[in-house]
This record gives structure tokens, C-alpha cells and sequence, in this order.
């Protein structure tokens, strides 16, 4: 049996990966090209040809059971993980049914919100989730061709810095910010009142996976509103939204300093700001918005919707925005992104299942995640700085290391990396830029100045490619750092390797089967 299960793992480990990858980013290319053409029939074919391509159902496959962030959460059938080998039963089941796909009921989580209200989380089957991640890989590149510039959320090669980065672009003291206003949009229960019938007229895909959008949405659909919403907790429902959201971003155009209409707005997902010049009618614009929301079910949340001065400052992706009084843009981490932050530091510090030198490997990633994000805000505050924080830490950590301050001190450092940040630093995307545009020296660079300095210049040094399977880290895959003697805290640059996440999963299953 044991022998029978290796032989699985072994042939999964082996499959052709870098092959697959190349195989459906042709595809999907082609996809994109086709729309952007204007030839929505020859995008539809293609699109057929992925569904039936053998790359893609292993890689949905992968990307479910080993990559996504809630790959350990179970559906309604009570599974949190597949074997090898029903990994590779789930994709003859995928090779014979993708085109008339069946949806299971989904398992609904209740996730509490910080005004005190709850929504649910409704979560597809392990299944069902890598169906929707191989519909979602056929039909992304048609609609990342037709998409807005200034959409960035649950987008590829796009991310909440670039909409921070646009925010300064256009209230800096050369836009002339501090005269400027800004329209706080909050959509009221915007997954759960997205119309079904805007989503399937906009939809570009073949009639198969049209059917199996339709029942995924219906598997997950509230009594009160049979014809509504989109069940988070899907892979594909973030791509849905958008789909039904896209043009909200021209509702307001403006005029620039050089007489050029431009859209002033920039949204993430659901969460939307408009930039508004002080002769600007906020109401008349407001007014457009409901109607546009209104011909696709949704609604203006008239409670958190509202207009700020770009002086008195404004919360947006976790981050405060402010203009100060000499004209000068800031951006720092939000009151309420620091607490959460805190409580994550506290509860781990103060926890009592394990001693110093585990609460220094859990508090890492923590930290470095909280600092990467924030890297490009000012971070220079005293509160920014984590002294008292670090400060208690040292305390718990020289306590359970029995009084030896060398060791309390480096497991500090440990757990508290330094990041450097460099101030509205952020390159933008360029305008309509998607990854699925063929232009690989454009997305291979850019994608190496998203990491951080150790990451950015290892793949510097590798030409932008990954050190394990020589492919161009162009995807949506994170970038790992591999360190090559398994010594973490080794950070010279002859032991550390940037890899994809899923071929650093595999250098390491290699390891523990090869000791």
C-alpha cells in the first residue's frame, strides 16, 4: 500500500510541469489576442481547447490542492486535502465532465465584520473549486482584455499598490490635491446582490461553462434573492464581480491640465474611490453610480458612503491617506490595519504552547508580510517603528530563553525582520497591461521589483527565471526564496534561490524523501 501511494506521489512530482505552464499560457495569449481583436468566436474555441487541455486540468488541480491560500478548507463533503491519487482521479473526472459540469451544495462559514454584523463564506468542495479554477484559466484572458485600467483588485499582474500609487499620482501637491475631494463608494452587499442575468450577458464564454457558472451560482444562492449574488469563497467569484462591476470606473470622466478626458476613480474589487476637482458635482455623480449599480442589482450603501476632503484624510486597502496642509501627500498604515496587526503580534507572543525560539519562526512572516505591504507608506513614526512591541517580545523571549539576552536578541531579530520602505516608490502599472499580452520581458521584470530586496535580487541575478524550473516568473505564482542549506538565517547571496511557490513546494518534498 505504501509502496502503491509513493508510486503516486512520485508520478505527480514528475509530471511535466514546466511544459503544462507553457502550454496553457499559449492558450491564453491566444484568448486574449482574439478579444482584443474583436473576434469573440475565435476566443470561444480557444477557450474550448483549454477546457479539453490536459495542462490545464493538472494545473487547476495544483493550484487548489497546493497553492491557494484556503487549500486545507473543506466543502460540504468534509474534505481538506485530496491524495496523489485522487488527485489524478479528479482529473479523468475533470477530462470526462468539464463541458457539463455538476455543482455540489456549498458549506457555509459565518466570518464576523468589525461593525459588528456577519457575511458568510460559502464554500464550494475541493472539486468543485478546481472546476471553477479551470474555467477560471479560460475565461480571465477574454475579459482581462476588455477590463478597466484603473481596476486592480483579484487581478493578474495587478495589486493594491498600484492603486496606492495612483492615489498619490493624483493628489500630490502637482495634481493640486489639496484642493481636491474624494467619494468614498461603498456597494451594499455587493457579492451577495450581484444580478445573475448581468453576469451571464457579459460573460464571455462557451455554452458549457456558461451552464456551470450558472449552477455554481445557483448552488450558492440566498432564498430572499433567487436571482442574486455570487458565493464568496469561490475561486472564480472575484472574477465574476469584476466582470459585472467593469465601466463602474467611467461613470466620472474629468478633464486634465492638457484638455484630456481621463477617469478619475480607482477601485479594488468592490471598494471604489472617486477623485472630485472642487467644481465637481458630487450628487449628480453619485446619482450616475446608483443607476449604473442599480441595472445590475446592486445598490449605494447610503451609510458608508461618503464625501472627504482630501485634508481631513481617508481610509482605503488598510492604509490612511491624507493631504497636509502644504500640499504634501502621506500615506501610512491605517489605525485599524496596526490593531489588527498588533492583536496577530500579541497572541503569538503571549502564547504559552511553545517557547521562544518557535514564537520567532511563527512571528517572522507576520512581520515581514505587515512591512512588505506597508513598504512603499511613511514609516518612519514612532508607532510604524514596533519599539514597544519588540520591547515586550524581548521580555517573554529572554524569560523563556532563562535570562541569556544573546539569545533573546537574536531571536529578535529573527522575528522582526528589517524591511526598508521607500516612500511612493511604487512603479504603476502601465494602463491596460495585462500578463496574458505575450510581452514577457515587460511582466518578468516588473514582477522582480515587487519583492523584496533579498527576492528582487536573486531574481535579478537569474535572469528573472525561476531556479528550479528555468521558466520566467511572469505568472500569478508567488515567488519563494529558497535557502539552499536550509539555514534560514543565512542571507548571503550564494545561498538563497528565487523559485516559484509550487517548485519550492517540491524541493522540499525531494528533501525529506532524499535525506
Amino acid at each position: 500500500m505504501i509502496r502503491h501511494m509513493d508510486n503516486h506521489s512520485e508520478s505527480w512530482k514528475t509530471l511535466p510541469w514546466k511544459q503544462f505552464r507553457r502550454n496553457l499560457f499559449r492558450l491564453q495569449k491566444r484568448v486574449f489576442k482574439a478579444v482584443q481583436a474583436g473576434d469573440k468566436r475565435k476566443a470561444m474555441s480557444i477557450q474550448k481547447l483549454i477546457l479539453k487541455s490536459k495542462a490545464a486540468r493538472f494545473l487547476a488541480i495544483r493550484q487548489v490542492t497546493q497553492l491557494n491560500a484556503g487549500k486545507k478548507t473543506a466543502g460540504i463533503d468534509g474534505k481538506k486535502s485530496l491524495t496523489f491519487k485522487e488527485r489524478f482521479e479528479l482529473e479523468k473526472s475533470l477530462k470526462a465532465s468539464s463541458n457539463n459540469w455538476k455543482h455540489q451544495k456549498l458549506r457555509s462559514i459565518p466570518i464576523p465584520k468589525k461593525d459588528g454584523s456577519t457575511r458568510t463564506l460559502k464554500i464550494p468542495t475541493m472539486a468543485d473549486r478546481t472546476w471553477q479554477c479551470l474555467a477560471k484559466y479560460a475565461i480571465e484572458p477574454a475579459h482581462e482584455a476588455l477590463f478597466h485600467a484603473r481596476s486592480y483588485g483579484f487581478r493578474p499582474g495587478r495589486s493594491a499598490h498600484d492603486a496606492q500609487k495612483y492615489l498619490f499620482t493624483n493628489l500630490n501637491a502637482k495634481a493640486n490635491g489639496i484642493t481636491k475631494r474624494v467619494l468614498e463608494l461603498d456597494i451594499e452587499k455587493c457579492f451577495d446582490r450581484i444580478s445573475h442575468t448581468t453576469i451571464m450577458d457579459n460573460l464571455i464564454a462557451t455554452k458549457g461553462m456558461k451552464s456551470g457558472i450558472f449552477r455554481c451560482l445557483k448552488a450558492g444562492v440566498n432564498p430572499e434573492f433567487p436571482e442574486q449574488g455570487t458565493p464568496q469563497g469561490g475561486v472564480i467569484s472575484p472574477l465574476l464581480a469584476n466582470i459585472a462591476l467593469n465601466g463602474i470606473e467611467k461613470v466620472h470622466e474629468s478633464i486634465d491640465n492638457w484638455g484630456k478626458k481621463f477617469f478619475p476613480s480607482v477601485r479594488y474589487a468592490d471598494d471604489m474611490l472617486i477623485i472630485l476637482k472642487p467644481e465637481e458635482n458630487a450628487i449628480e455623480i453619485l446619482e450616475r453610480i446608483s443607476q449604473f449599480l442599480a441595472s445590475r442589482g446592486m445598490k449605494v450603501s447610503e451609510k458608508k458612503t461618503k464625501l472627504t476632503a482630501t485634508t481631513d484624510g481617508f481610509d482605503f486597502l488598510g492604509w490612511h491617506f491624507k493631504v497636509q496642509s502644504n500640499g504634501k501627500f502621506k500615506s501610512t498604515p491605517s489605525v485599524e490595519n496596526f490593531k489588527k496587526f498588533r492583536q496577530k503580534v500579541k497572541a503569538t507572543v503571549n502564547c504559552s504552547n511553545y517557547g521562544a525560539k518557535v514564537k520567532a519562526e511563527k512571528l517572522a512572516p507576520i512581520v515581514r508580510g505587515w512591512r512588505n505591504y506597508h513598504r512603499f507608506c511613511k514609516m518612519d513614526g514612532s508607532r510604524n517603528s514596533l519599539y514597544f512591541i519588540q520591547k515586550r517580545a524581548f521580555k517573554v523571549f529572554n524569560k523563556e530563553a532563562k535570562q541569556n539576552r544573546h539569545t533573546s536578541k537574536k531571536l529578535l531579530d529573527k522575528a522582526f525582520p528589517k524591511i526598508p520602505y521607500s516612500e511612493n516608490r511604487h512603479i504603476n502599472v502601465k494602463r491596460e497591461k495585462s500578463p496574458y499580452d505575450g510581452d514577457i520581458t515587460y511582466w518578468s521584470e516588473r514582477n522582480s521589483k515587487l519583492y523584496d530586496d533579498h527576492t528582487s535580487r536573486a531574481l535579478k541575478r537569474q535572469n528573472h527565471t525561476c531556479g528550479h524550473c528555468g521558466m520566467k516568473c511572469i505568472s500569478d505564482e508567488r515567488v519563494h526564496l529558497h535557502h539552499i542549506d536550509g539555514n534560514h538565517s543565512n542571507w548571503r547571496n550564494k545561498n538563497l534561490v528565487a523559485v516559484h511557490e509550487s517548485c519550492h513546494d517540491y524541493v522540499h518534498m525531494g528533501k525529506r524523501e532524499n535525506p
